[in-house]
């Protein structure tokens, strides 16, 4: 396994990958860190816990709408979350809103668990 030194929302991480697997992991960092930086930067958020899990509840959902797209019925069933279309804040086509997302989950957890 190779060590590879990242950088996360300007925290340091040695993360450890295949010989094979250095560029896809980078990939993965980058990735992630534009996540957490656009949900950081709107300004709502602010602990990196919270930023976290969002960032990985938004990357779950657009994995599983690409899943889903894949699917022969895919066509069928409508996308559950709002997605919004190109602009400044979000550049990536198809991408979650983050607002939406935000208040489907505090609606979910109730008021022992609000996000904001």
């Amino acid at each position: 396994m190779n060590q590879v030194e990242t950088t996360i929302l300007g925290q340091s991480y040695m993360l450890a990958c295949p010989p094979d697997g250095e560029k896809l992991l980078r990939e993965a960092v980058a990735i992630v860190d534009r996540e957490m930086s656009a949900i950081r930067d709107a300004g709502k958020v602010k602990a990196r816990e919270r930023i976290a899990v969002l960032t990985a509840l938004n990357l779950a959902y657009q994995r599983a709408e690409q899943d889903r797209a894949t699917a022969p019925e895919a066509a069928a069933s409508p996308s559950t979350i709002a997605t919004e279309p190109n602009t400044e804040a979000n550049t990536e086509p198809g991408a979650v809103d983050i607002e939406r997302l935000i208040q489907r989950i505090d609606a979910t957890l109730g008021d022992d668990g609000l996000l904001l």
